[in-house]
């Protein structure tokens, strides 16, 4: 997905996987400038897809990231280029990511079997428990130092938690409890999570079906990214 083309400065740098996709269309629609997109699938970001660069001058200016995935690469150095930047370090305004928060993955109900109960849940204690906050901050452990790095260089980071959505492979119960997890970790690294659940989803906690992008198990629509957006800018972006 493009970004923006415009001649006003981009308020904000948008990275991540496919959950960012309707943040940018809805910022295309408004007419907000904006600089970035979807950089690869939500599996390719939680481990191992990223490593550093540093700065060769004392004030780390030219620190940076390098995205293993060679495609990922291409769009983040065409983001930066647009933006007239040569690394994340020299980025002056906010970062915008959906990073980590791919929790579906982390819920897939083979990983979880061994631990059923003879109900066949996965006990609210084991979800409540050190052991599972162990495991989900494993799984997501390179999305974690991601956002941690970017918060060391001095940038303001939004993280937007995803729809409430969980594919039949999955197990709703561990998926609820598994980005809960996932927020706390972020949040704890100075990240400003978005979290909209609040407005976002029924009685059932899921993302309500007007939210929902049609002949899909995952993702929001473009509703759902006016939503975000709308948040974004109360924030001041």
């Amino acid at each position: 997905m493009p970004s923006l083309t415009t001649t006003a400065p981009a308020r904000f740098l948008l990275l991540g996987d496919s959950h960012a996709g309707p943040i940018g269309q809805a910022a295309r629609q408004a007419g907000i400038p904006f600089q970035g997109g979807p950089i690869g699938a939500g599996r390719e970001f939680t481990d191992s897809f990223f490593a550093t660069r540093h700065g060769t001058s004392g004030s780390g200016s030219g620190s940076d990231v390098v995205f293993h995935s060679g495609e990922a690469e291409e769009h983040y150095r065409r983001f930066l280029k647009e933006l007239g930047v040569g690394a994340l370090a020299e980025l002056g305004i906010p970062l915008v990511a959906t990073f980590g928060f791919c929790a579906h993955f982390v819920a897939l109900r083979e990983n979880w079997d061994i631990y059923r109960d003879r109900g066949g849940a996965v006990p609210p204690a084991l979800l409540a428990g050190t052991l599972f906050d162990t495991v989900v901050r494993a799984a997501v452990r390179d999305a974690l130092a991601f956002y941690e790095y970017a918060v060391d260089l001095g940038l303001r980071v939004l993280a937007v938690m995803p729809p409430q959505r969980v594919p039949g492979q999955s197990d709703a119960a561990v998926f609820l409890a598994a980005q809960e997890r996932i927020r706390l970790a972020v949040t704890e690294l100075g990240v400003d999570v978005v979290d909209l659940r609040h407005r976002t989803t029924g009685p059932d906690g899921l993302q309500r079906p007007d939210l929902c992008e049609a002949d899909d198990e995952v993702h929001g629509n473009l509703a759902f990214g006016r939503i975000v957006l709308a948040e974004l800018l109360d924030r001041g972006l």
